[in-house]
């Protein structure tokens, strides 16, 4: 079942299509399972450019926003020369920024794969961790 429009803002939702590479796979021709945060990278970075706040943006307002937490459930394989639809949402942005992440078949629409990643705004001057998110991340929200 693909994420729910109801639940989330359209702004707060990228999608990225990927095709998986030989050089990801192994000799069976599935993709090891490392490799899965690269493709959440590139829908996140993806979801980031929406909000316009990606890590150029996120260093120029002070702030570093590292991984501190990220959680992959494999459902099915990813295989070699298959075509994936990635979508990324933000669902927690208060006191960090929670991305959920859903692969999908992009022939036959199935789930192969869910997870999350949970990142914190860090003061890059102090190097101190903010305990609320940056008032500068609500406004490109658009909250």
């Amino acid at each position: 079942m693909k994420p729910n429009s109801n639940k989330i803002s359209e702004k707060w939702r990228a999608r990225v299509e990927i095709q998986i590479p030989f050089h990801d796979v192994d000799v069976m021709e599935i993709a090891w399972h490392g490799h899965y945060t690269k493709y959440f990278e590139i829908a996140r970075c993806a979801l980031l450019d929406k909000i316009k706040y990606n890590y150029p943006q996120m260093r120029e307002s002070g702030y570093a926003w590292p991984v501190i937490e990220l959680k992959i459930r494999y459902i099915k394989p990813l295989i070699f020369k298959q075509w994936i639809v990635i979508y990324a949402e933000v669902s927690e942005y208060e006191n960090r920024l929670k991305i959920n992440y859903t692969v999908y078949d992009k022939d036959s629409d199935k789930r192969l794969t869910r997870g999350h990643t949970v990142q914190v705004a860090v003061e890059m001057k102090s190097g101190e961790m903010c305990f609320v998110s940056p008032p500068l991340l609500l406004k490109k929200l658009g909250i």
